[in-house]
């Protein structure tokens, strides 16, 4: 491996490391509790963000671009609440 490869992928493992502590303490902080939904929303969100940047930087497939993904995520926000509104109706 040339020594510009070498730098290069040692840059990626350096950010997989980031990568891998932000995920760390987003997920810890997914089970802190009293900080209200918003806040829970807020590191759900910012949890898949971080497992998509994992992708983009691992792997060679495509990625979604960040708006496609925060549609993504608001459609399947939308989809659960339909459904939590239509069992609450029910009951």
């Amino acid at each position: 491996m040339s020594g510009e490869l070498q730098a290069i992928e040692a840059k990626r493992q350096v950010l997989l490391g980031q990568l891998r502590t932000a995920e760390a303490a987003v997920r810890a902080g997914l089970h802190a509790h009293g900080f209200g939904e918003m806040a829970r929303a807020h590191l759900e969100r910012a949890m898949a963000h971080i497992q998509e940047a994992y992708i983009a930087i691992n792997e060679s497939k495509p990625v979604r671009t960040v708006p496609q993904l925060v549609d993504d995520l608001n459609r399947i926000q939308q989809v659960m609440n339909e459904h939590h509104q239509r069992q609450t109706q029910h009951r």
